[in-house]
């Protein structure tokens, strides 16, 4: 059986403007000024994301 990959668009990504790439000053200080208004994380959340990305490979392999 073969997977079928498909490719998101600009447009089909929501909060992006369609046609700005990653070299676009404008989208990257919009990012910025969206990213600063968030309130900070807390520390249940940041841990919660470091255990997310430091699982040991084996369990990766165990889930799929």
């Amino acid at each position: 059986m073969t997977k079928m990959h498909t490719t998101a668009l600009a447009e089909d990504t929501p909060g992006r403007p369609a046609g700005a790439d990653h070299g676009d000053a404008a989208y990257w200080a919009r990012i910025r000024r969206i990213a600063d208004s968030a309130p900070p994380l807390t520390d249940l959340q940041r841990a919660r994301i470091r255990s997310a990305f430091h699982q040991p490979t084996d369990h990766k392999e165990r889930a799929a």
